[in-house]
């Protein structure tokens, strides 16, 4: 049974892990607490009849202040530019921005009505551009950019991330290429197995006046789902005037931080840096160990025994063919009927296996094997010792930061004026939709309720089943189909050996009902136990019964010896008749003293079968056994 409770854990264990490994491949849809839709807003009919999601789209509309949206609703690229400048540093024949975008609707789990921005060509540059509705300044309300994207074919080598564009009188949307100012650079980016999310936002020294670029930390989380489910993802950036951030996939937090604090490199510099004008002093000595000067190298050591030698004790095997080649020339190789010796060279034949070598131990001139020499020890070297002047390893001394400066607020940035894409990629069909910019949470939430939430809806319900995702694990873990036949078998092994019949075994043949143990009440026990003891007591008075006949009988035969020796002397003194009567009173006191004894030994025989049955246990019980048996075979005998 304890093997049946073990069986039944490690099947429990085994569906615990399917279950556990279930939930990791959806852990980020899991973790995604979208808010519910307004019914009013979506104005969404689902029929619960059929197998798909039927909705009714309608284009999301702003609830409150935002700087930019768009949908691409409306089928037009109204407000975007192209760009028509080139690359620089670029070949000539791929610097052009000559990508083709287009407005269309996407290829998978299709809203009807809805439509997003398509960059549609492979190995070209990529560069769109619009205007925002109005700057945005970096003051006291937050940043909020969030858009959609989705990688149709999955991606290869190439990104989808947007540019904010900094506010300048020179900016013209016409030449936007990737040495554009920018402020922000935000989104997700792929080449190779390198998954990342950019957050990357360009900082003006206030001394110099230069821009630096600042790189937020990777995300501790596993991106690669995104680039391959080719699903349509949030992706959120929201910057507060506290210095603090938040990067967001499907409104869940896949990473945040400080921008004084969690920007590589640091928005401010050191304080001290090193003197570039020290150097490190000629004697100053870096090594912990040197080799001791006072060791003598032994005069054994001998640097000339080789490594290898040959073994000494090696035999040449019998059968060895020492005038045999190991390869000869092929009999049956002829020389082609077009080779040319001027164009090819001279004719060889080509070599073959010597067939006499197969069958031998070798072939050839027998060479010893070669072993390790244990005489050898290479070269010699002193020994090693702590070096008495190290001085550690040196650095130069520190000077204060002459371009040191404290920026307390990085927040306050240079100001947005638009927002553009400039792309390349390998992978065609990336898709971007609903964008918008803008200061509150509820409204960006709101505007990803009415897109992204109703297109998330139509995915769900267009999922395979739980077998399509069981076998799509499996394709990226094929340790996984272990544990599928473990799952399924199991739950068979389990009903086999709980529920199905056992088999009779020899013992089991002669097995009887009246054999089986019948539960014993208490009242049933007492009442045994007093039959046992009434039965002792019987065969007490019994036995007591029978040793005070034995031991009358004697004394009983005595008396009558004794009576009859006095009535022969009483014969012998008396007349006739006086004799006779003395005789016949004689005969009848023998008469009595027969019938005494026969009804002595009745009692005796009916008792016999009882002693007979009893005789084996009291033998073993006691003592006194064999000596109690004796005296009834007597009785009986008698």
């Amino acid at each position: 049974m304890q093997v049946q409770w073990d069986w039944l854990w490690l099947g429990v264990l085994l569906v615990g892990s399917v279950t556990a490994e279930i939930h990791d491949e959806e852990i980020q849809d899991a973790d995604v607490e979208v808010e519910d839709f307004d019914k009013n807003s979506q104005e969404t009919d689902i029929d619960k009849g059929s197998s798909s999601l039927e909705v009714i789209y309608k284009t999301p509309e702003p609830t409150g202040e935002v700087y930019f949206t768009e949908t691409f609703d409306d089928g037009v690229l109204t407000g975007w530019l192209l760009s028509k400048t080139q690359k620089e540093d670029t070949d000539e024949n791929i610097s052009k921005y000559d990508g083709r975008w287009e407005v269309e609707a996407l290829k998978e789990n299709t809203v009807p009505g809805d439509r997003g921005l398509v960059l549609k060509s492979i190995a070209r540059h990529h560069a769109i551009s619009a205007m925002l509705t109005r700057p945005f300044i970096f003051d006291s309300k937050p940043l909020i950019v969030q858009y959609e994207v989705n990688f149709q074919d999955g991606i290869d080598c190439g990104g989808a991330y947007v540019k904010l564009l900094s506010g300048s009188d020179d900016l013209d949307l016409e030449h936007f290429f990737d040495k554009t100012p920018y402020t922000i650079m935000f989104g997700p980016d792929k080449c190779g197995e390198d998954y990342k999310l950019h957050f990357i936002f360009r900082h003006k020294n206030p001394k110099t006046g230069v821009y630096e670029e600042k790189h937020a930390k990777r995300p501790d989380v596993d991106l690669k789902k995104f680039y391959s489910d080719k699903k349509t993802h949030l992706y959120t950036l929201v910057l507060k005037p506290d210095d603090t951030f938040e990067l967001l996939i499907d409104q869940s937090i896949v990473g945040k931080g400080n921008l004084l604090e969690d920007m590589v490199p640091p928005v401010n510099p050191p304080k001290e840096i090193d003197d570039p004008s020290d150097k490190k002093p000629d004697d100053w000595d870096e090594r912990p160990k040197i080799p001791d000067p006072n060791a003598v190298k032994p005069d054994d050591w001998d640097e000339d025994e080789p490594s290898k030698i040959e073994d000494p004790d090696a035999v040449k095997p019998e059968g060895w063919l020492d005038d045999e080649l190991q390869y000869i020339p092929d009999p049956n190789a002829e020389k082609p009927e077009d080779w040319d010796e001027e164009m090819d060279g001279e004719w060889e034949t080509p070599q073959i296996p010597n067939p006499k070598c197969e069958t031998a131990p070798g072939c050839g001139e027998w060479v010893r094997p070669m072993m390790t020499n244990p005489n050898y020890k290479g070269k010699w070297k002193p020994p090693m010792i702590d070096n008495p002047n190290y001085q550690g390893i040196w650095s130069p001394q520190k000077i204060p930061n002459p371009d040191y400066f404290e920026d307390l607020h990085p927040f306050e940035m240079t100001a947005v004026s638009a927002i553009g894409l400039e792309l390349w990629s390998m992978t065609p069909d990336i898709y971007f939709d609903n964008f918008i910019i803008c200061s509150e949470m509820e409204v960006a939430d709101r505007w990803a309720a009415d897109g992204w939430g109703l297109k998330k809806l139509v995915a769900s319900a267009n999922e395979p089943g739980m077998l399509s995702q069981l076998v799509t694990a499996a394709e990226d873990r094929p340790w996984l189909w272990i544990i599928y036949i473990l799952t399924l078998a199991l739950p068979v092994g389990l009903g086999v050996l709980f529920c199905w019949p056992s088999k009779k075994i020899e013992e089991d043949i002669d097995y009887k009902k009246t054999d089986v143990s019948k539960p014993v009440t208490k009242g049933e026990l007492e009442q045994a136990r007093e039959e046992i003891d009434d039965e002792a007591e019987l065969e007490e008075e019994k036995e007591n019964e029978d040793t005070a006949i034995e031991e009358r009988r004697p004394i009983e035969e005595k008396k009558k010896e004794t009576v009859k020796e006095k009535k022969k002397k009483g014969r012998k003194e008396s007349p006739s008749g006086e004799g006779e009567g003395e005789d016949k009173n004689d005969d009848e006191e023998e008469n009595e003293a027969a019938e005494g004894s026969q009804e002595e030994g009745d009692k005796s025989n009916k008792s016999g079968s009882e002693d007979e049955m009893k005789e084996a246990d009291e033998s073993t019980g006691s003592g006194d056994g064999p000596m109690k048996s004796v005296r009834k075979r007597r009785v009986r005998k008698d």
